[in-house]
C-alpha cells in the first residue's frame, strides 16, 4: 500500500511539474540585455561594464563612438555621474542566436533623473546589439542605440 501511495505521489508531482507553462531560459543577446537592464537600474557602473567585451564598440544616442573598455567606461561614467537611472524598458524585441554569436534589436525607453535637479528625462529610441560568448559568458561586442527621430515619439512604442 505504501509503495502504491509513493508511486501516485510521484506521478502527481510529474504531472503538475510538466503541465506548468515553461519559459525558455534567456541566452545570448537577451541574457546580456537583462544583465544590462539590472545594472542600469542599480546605477552600477561596474556591473554595466561587465556586460561588454573589453574590445566592444558602443554608440549611445547623441554621443561619440566608444571603442574599448576605457572609452566605454568614460561614456557610462558621464551618463551615470550626471543622472540617476529610474527606469529601463525594452520593447518590440527580437533575438537570434547562432552558435557563439547572438543579435538583439528593439526599442528602448530610459528614464533619467538629473542629479542637478529638475524633472526626469525620458529617452526613447531603437537599439541593435551583438553579443558573443566569451570565456563562458555572453557579452556585447557591438551596442548601437539611436534616439527616436523627431516627430515619431508617438509612433509605435
Amino acid at each position: 500500500m505504501r509503495s502504491l501511495l509513493l508511486r501516485i505521489t510521484a506521478l502527481a508531482f510529474l504531472i503538475v511539474t510538466f503541465s506548468l507553462p515553461c519559459r525558455a531560459a534567456e541566452t545570448g543577446a537577451q541574457s546580456v540585455d537583462s544583465s544590462w537592464i539590472k545594472a542600469m537600474k542599480a546605477n552600477d557602473l561596474e556591473a554595466v561594464l561587465k556586460t561588454y567585451a573589453p574590445d566592444a564598440v558602443v554608440w549611445l544616442p547623441q554621443a561619440k563612438e566608444a571603442r574599448g573598455e576605457k572609452a566605454i567606461r568614460s561614456a557610462y561614467e558621464g551618463l551615470l555621474s550626471a543622472n540617476t537611472v529610474k527606469e529601463v524598458v525594452l520593447s518590440e524585441t527580437g533575438y537570434r542566436t547562432m552558435g557563439k554569436v547572438s543579435v538583439g534589436w528593439g526599442r528602448f525607453s530610459l528614464t533619467l533623473a538629473p542629479k542637478s535637479g529638475g524633472s526626469p528625462v525620458v529617452m526613447i529610441g531603437r537599439f541593435t546589439g551583438i553579443a558573443e560568448r566569451k570565456g563562458g559568458r555572453w557579452v556585447y561586442i557591438v551596442d548601437h542605440a539611436s534616439a527616436e527621430p523627431a516627430g515619431t515619439e508617438g509612433a509605435k512604442q
